[in-house]
């Protein structure tokens, strides 16, 4: 008999695993030792559904943490799908800061959960890496930025995100550093 964890979700399943990510990232951001029964009931789901999703902490925390990076990743070809490359470059800066917000309020838990023995690592950066990547030639090809700048070069410009309190008012400080790295980006593009 074929294993119905391949099979695909029933749009209300996928619905109430949504919203115990989304209440998960929430409360493990504010606390790594949340009872898991805090964020079941915050997400309006029973103990049943969410243990049938989430069997223990470790794997709740490792897949809010993989969920997160994936929105990260989608979203820079939807991005490019409707805006200008040099647009999306930029809103997708603002999503990875975003993300970059979440993943420090997540350090605590991730740390846990990834020390106990016998749980997979936490997701590698290959695939943001990559969607970086997407964005920076569309804007190459656009003439929109600078020629060569590779996705190591542009995760040292903005290495600062990491350094900024996500506990505090982090926007208007993430927002000052990716408008400053978009024009330094653009400096020496051929189209402008």
């Amino acid at each position: 008999m074929q294993h119905k964890k391949d099979a695909p979700q029933r749009s209300d399943a996928q619905r109430n695993r949504e919203r115990i990510l989304g209440v998960a990232l929430a409360e493990l951001t504010r606390c790594a030792d949340v009872p898991l029964s805090v964020i079941a009931k915050k997400a309006g789901v029973g103990q049943g559904t969410f243990y049938r999703n989430f069997p223990n902490r470790e794997a709740l925390v490792l897949e809010v943490y993989r969920y997160e990076m994936q929105q990260v990743v989608d979203s820079a070809a939807q991005l490019l799908d409707g805006r200008e490359p040099d647009q999306a470059l930029r809103e997708w800066m603002d999503r990875l800061a975003e993300f970059a917000m979440a993943k420090a309020g997540l350090a605590d838990a991730i740390r846990q959960a990834t020390s106990v023995a016998g749980t997979p690592a936490k997701p590698g950066n290959a695939r943001v890496t990559a969607a970086a990547e997407l964005l920076l030639r569309a804007n190459e090809e656009a003439g929109t930025i600078r020629p060569g700048v590779t996705a190591d070069d542009f995760f040292l410009a903005i290495g600062g995100l990491w350094q900024i309190d996500p506990s505090g008012e982090w926007q208007p400080r993430a927002n000052r550093l990716l408008n400053l790295v978009m024009d330094g980006l653009r400096a020496g593009a051929p189209g402008r």
